[in-house]
């Protein structure tokens, strides 16, 4: 066979001056004979893309594994190792390591063993070897570059689901929100959310970790306000066997579950203040001591914080530590509620719709124009949550597969409370309480300005101006 190869041999040595510089793609050649592996380093460095290195035993190539080369070529019979147990020990390595065989054996079993494990492919020492070679190599890079390509799309098709599909709306504040969440993915800065109940702050939350780099490991959510006192501490910082009347075994809490992703602690400002010094350790130790124990862990956790009271006003009032507050706060994150969203109610209002007529196989739904002003006239003191729930009554209720006003109910629960516990001007409080009644009376200005002893020009000067969002009826 070295007769078949005196000629390239030589050429290769005419052309041996050519340098080899740094190049796109590496490719690491194992091959004990220098000839033929000096022939196989000319041939694949005619490519200006190509890095080549050659190695003349299995050893010296494992040595160098730590470069991570894009394409490994093995012959089978090498000094110290058989070709098999290399490309087992390289795939020890890294398990998706391309390989392929360059071999003067010619037994078809031994082939067929070594595709079945893997190998990219097996080519046998002869005239045709460099022409198969240039395909061979050719093929795996398409390969490579598609499996890049998917990866790509996959973390595009993630992005677009969490901002676009999971957290639905076009209106200008909900866009605003857009932009906070896109910074914070970015970074590893402590995010702090609020808002009213139900306007999607753990939706938010799970929105930044899995468009962050975490977005590979875990995303634990906790709601402190659904944790019994107790049973906070351990469930947050795990306890220790025999640490108190019940441990029967070591259990890691939810920070430990957390490590290197995110941790969502909904509902913080229900935290007792001595467990707030005990997080306020944590987060700036890095590390946490299970109940009953002694030994620090380190922790590489995202924290994302939410809360649908005012902290500042907390701290005020002596029931949130201010050094945990200015911890937390990070990116402030203020989610708008539905009222203030514009026509995003209709938008989710036919996301949801849709979502529940699907699992239940109840064929396509859709509003008419009036179900369509009441969710419109609507102040929904439940927020997102509530919209859910009224238009899924609203689905099951209607005929036809069409929701009309009448199949459309909203709940009284804690309406008066809602209408005088929010921070809102007067002007506001009053826009609202005429779009309440507007509600109530299906549009009807006459009758609404009866309820609330008012002049019915104030309620049409305030649809001339654009207060109140909706047509009123002729």
């Amino acid at each position: 066979m070295q007769q078949k190869y005196t000629s390239l041999k030589e050429d290769v040595l005419l052309t041996h001056s050519i340098q080899n510089i740094m190049k796109d793609y590496t490719i690491f050649i194992v091959e004990d004979e220098p000839w033929y592996g000096e022939i196989l380093m000319y041939y694949l460095g005619l490519n200006p893309d190509y890095s080549i290195k050659r190695f003349e035993t299995g050893r010296a190539c494992l040595a160098h594994m730590h470069e991570k080369p894009d394409l490994v070529t093995i012959d089978y019979s090498l000094p110290d190792m058989q070709g098999d147990a290399l490309f087992d020990k390289i795939r020890d390595v890294n398990p998706s390591q391309p390989v392929i065989f360059i071999s003067a054996q010619e037994d078809i079993a031994v082939a067929v063993d070594l595709l079945k494990k893997g190998v990219n492919d097996y080519l046998v020492k002869d005239d045709a070897t460099k022409e198969l070679l240039w395909k061979s190599i050719t093929r795996i890079r398409e390969t490579e570059s598609l499996k890049q390509e998917v990866q790509e799309l996959k973390a595009e098709l993630g992005q677009k689901f969490s901002f676009q599909k999971t957290i639905i709306g076009q209106s200008d504040k909900l866009k605003a929100v857009f932009k906070l969440i896109d910074k914070a993915s970015k970074t590893k800065i402590n995010v702090s959310i609020s808002g009213e109940t139900g306007t999607g702050k753990e939706v938010v939350a799970k929105a930044i970790h899995y468009n962050s780099d975490r977005k590979k490991k875990k995303f634990v959510a906790v709601n402190m306000g659904a944790i019994p006192k107790d049973l906070i501490e351990s469930e947050l910082f795990g306890h220790e066997k025999g640490a108190f009347t019940g441990a029967t075994h070591q259990k890691p809490g939810k920070f430990e579950e957390a490590n290197g992703g995110t941790i969502f602690l909904d509902e913080i400002a229900e935290l007792e203040l001595n467990l707030q010094s005990k997080l306020l350790r944590i987060l700036q130790e890095r590390e946490v001591v299970r109940v009953g124990g002694n030994t620090p862990l380190k922790l590489d956790v995202r924290l994302i914080v939410a809360t649908h009271k005012n902290l500042e006003d907390q701290v005020k009032e002596g029931k949130f530590r201010k050094d945990l507050y200015f911890r937390i706060m990070g990116l402030p994150v203020l989610l708008p509620p539905l009222r203030e969203r514009d026509k995003d109610a209709l938008l989710l209002a036919r996301h949801f719709v849709d979502e529940f007529a699907r699992e239940n196989n109840m064929g396509k739904m859709k509003f008419d124009n009036d179900a369509k002003k009441k969710l419109m006239q609507y102040h929904f003191p439940g927020n997102i949550r509530e919209l859910k729930a009224v238009v899924e009554l609203a689905a099951v209720m209607c005929e036809n597969n069409e929701i009309g006003a009448d199949d459309i109910t909203f709940t009284t629960l804690n309406n008066d409370e809602f209408l005088i516990k929010q921070h809102k001007t007067l002007k506001h409080h009053t826009r609202d309480i005429i779009k309440y009644y507007l509600g109530k009376n299906n549009s009807d200005v006459i009758a609404t300005a009866k309820d609330l002893d008012i002049g019915k020009s104030t309620i049409y000067k305030m649809i001339q101006n654009r207060e109140l969002e909706f047509e009123p009826q002729s």
